[in-house]
């Protein structure tokens, strides 16, 4: 789209985004003190990578996660949320519990992807030690292979509560 057509656009609608869409109901079980912002740990413990494609748009400018409060961020220790893809493998196992371990509580675990749930095409293939809620207790389940950004945000919304 040229300049001239985007303030063409914009002249006539006044705006170059979406309204957001309603507040979904506040995931059960989660801490409260979490609500508003979260700091997001992503765990890849053994996914194909099309769970990660699909978070990758979900933190980008089309779906922006971030501006309903959550925060991709590079530690564990700084993080409010492990959202974790792909079914455990056995090399997996014991870094997702110590991920796990160093994250502060109060703590959310979200298990993104058919996969992380135990329903995926490749949960009973001989490197899989099981599902993400048989290595920590999971608070948020996101089905899909893979599921869609709007998804991810939906859930991530859930717990931020914006």
């Amino acid at each position: 789209m040229s300049i001239v057509a985007l303030a063409r656009l914009m002249a006539r609608t006044g705006r170059t985004a979406e309204p957001a869409p309603p507040r979904p109901e506040p995931a059960v079980g989660v801490d409260p003190a979490l609500r508003g912002s979260v700091q997001v740990r992503h765990v890849d413990a053994g996914s194909c990578g099309g769970c990660e494609v699909e978070i990758g748009a979900a933190f980008g400018p089309v779906y922006d996660a971030e501006r309903y409060g959550a925060r991709l961020v590079a530690s564990p220790r700084h993080a409010d949320a492990l959202l974790v893809t792909g079914a455990v493998t056995h090399n997996m196992a014991e870094p997702l519990r110590l991920t796990f371990a160093a994250t502060p509580t109060p703590r959310v675990v979200i298990a993104c992807g058919d996969c992380a749930l135990g329903i995926g095409p490749v949960c009973a293939g001989y490197g899989v030690a099981g599902t993400v809620a048989d290595v920590v207790d999971v608070d948020v389940r996101v089905p899909g292979c893979p599921p869609r950004p709007e998804a991810v945000v939906a859930a991530l919304r859930s717990v931020t509560g914006r």
